[in-house]
């Protein structure tokens, strides 16, 4: 059922990547760009996984070049909170294969 997914402070199973998940990516991309100091010419979505809490995190892994990835951590905040999505941590030097996990 849809509820056991959605118990808060767990992790879903990954999911392929969606538009809205490239749309969140690209709004954090600026981001991510400020704190790694590098510009990524490719970034790609490919999946992500979701944790409920006062609002959802976003763990998204994305494809920045041939092999090379990076996972993200976005919050996305409550409707009536009415903030911006914020970039809440990365990792990188990931590969196509490293699972995305809590950080």
């Amino acid at each position: 059922t849809q509820l056991a997914k959605m118990i808060p402070g767990g992790l879903t199973e990954a999911k392929p990547a969606t538009p809205e998940i490239q749309e969140i990516a690209n709004t954090v991309k600026p981001q991510l760009e400020e704190k790694t100091n590098e510009t990524y010419e490719e970034f790609t979505a490919i999946e992500y996984k979701t944790q409920v809490v006062a609002g959802i995190n976003y763990y998204i892994k994305i494809q920045t070049g041939d092999n090379r990835y990076i996972h993200i951590k976005v919050f996305k905040s409550l409707p009536q909170q009415n903030q911006s999505l914020k970039l809440t941590g990365y990792q990188v030097d990931k590969t196509k294969d490293d699972e995305l996990a809590g950080f």
